[in-house]
């Protein structure tokens, strides 16, 4: 299996929220970035992958393993970073290390011992006395030091300053190195997602917009800015997300993939200007829009 993480047709109905049906494909060796606004339904992704709540339609393979009928198997491969990190029953990281240690054959003490100095952390500590950032750091470690084939967080950078980011993520990027093991990140920080991450894709409203390799996405959108004498052609325009309107002048974004320079120029399209994107202009300008089409 050449994939780390295979979602297919994905759904889950609530009573005022459906996600899917979607599709996720999260290569080996790959750090995966998936985002969205808040409420698009990424932690709910998240929360099927991992057992909790059961899908209405749809499979998940994890390894080739199917994340319901080899729930266990699929768990032993696999880490979670959860945003909940309430350790205080277990009074000192020592403590919980040993607990945890117990439960994966896979458990790495060597390298344990070498995240405890690089995240600032040792056994004698008492996990109440500490910081929001460092109860990050100490969740990022008991996943790490599992070498899981698959590493899952959610929100991992909340709470870190710069330098415990760049920390975070070094580890991340050597996880990754040999080809076999993959990181699924889900997160708001656009920054760290578009530096760290080489795949990424965006959920809206349940839906998948794009999936797509990071360096596709900076070949793939244009902000446009042209005039044009009749703006009815481009207002539907499938691949042309129109940001705003000054008199005759519109501004939007373009997906080359739908829509081209040579069909805006060909439809009246005058003084015509291509500028680059970053991810998160691509983010804000789809996350605002009332009715993103979603892209393959």
């Amino acid at each position: 299996m050449n994939n780390a993480i295979e979602i297919r047709g994905l759904v889950k109905r609530f009573p005022a929220f459906t996600l899917g049906p979607i599709d996720i494909t999260v290569p080996k060796g790959a750090i995966y970035g998936l985002i969205g606004p808040n409420g698009a339904g990424k932690t709910t992704t998240i929360d099927l992958l991992f057992g909790i709540g059961k899908n209405d339609a749809g499979t998940i393979r994890i390894f080739n393993y199917d994340h319901a009928k080899q729930e266990v198997e699929m768990k032993l491969h696999t880490a979670y970073v959860s945003p909940i990190l309430n350790f205080n029953v277990w009074k000192t990281i020592g403590k919980l290390l040993r607990f945890v240690r117990g439960f994966y054959p896979t458990w790495d003490d060597a390298y344990c011992a070498k995240l405890m100095g690089i995240f600032e952390l040792s056994p004698q500590m008492p996990i109440q006395t500490l910081s929001f950032g460092s109860k990050t750091r100490l969740s990022v470690l008991l996943a790490l030091s599992r070498r899981p084939d698959v590493l899952v967080l959610d929100e991992p950078t909340t709470g870190l300053d710069a330098v415990s980011k760049q920390q975070v993520f070094a580890e991340l990027l050597k996880t990754v190195e040999d080809g076999e093991h993959s990181v699924l990140i889900s997160s708001h920080a656009l920054s760290d997602i578009e530096r760290f991450a080489d795949h990424v894709g965006m959920i809206k409203n349940g839906k998948m917009l794009f999936e797509a390799r990071m360096d596709e996405i900076a070949d793939r959108y244009r902000f446009a800015e042209f005039s044009v004498s009749n703006t009815s052609a481009f207002e539907k325009r499938e691949g042309l997300t129109i940001t705003r309107k000054v008199d005759n002048r519109i501004f939007a974004l373009l997906d080359l993939r739908r829509t081209t320079q040579d069909w805006l120029q060909t439809n009246g399209a005058q003084q015509l200007s291509l500028t680059r994107v970053t991810l998160e202009d691509v983010f804000i300008t789809l996350a605002k829009e009332k009715e993103a089409p979603c892209a393959a």
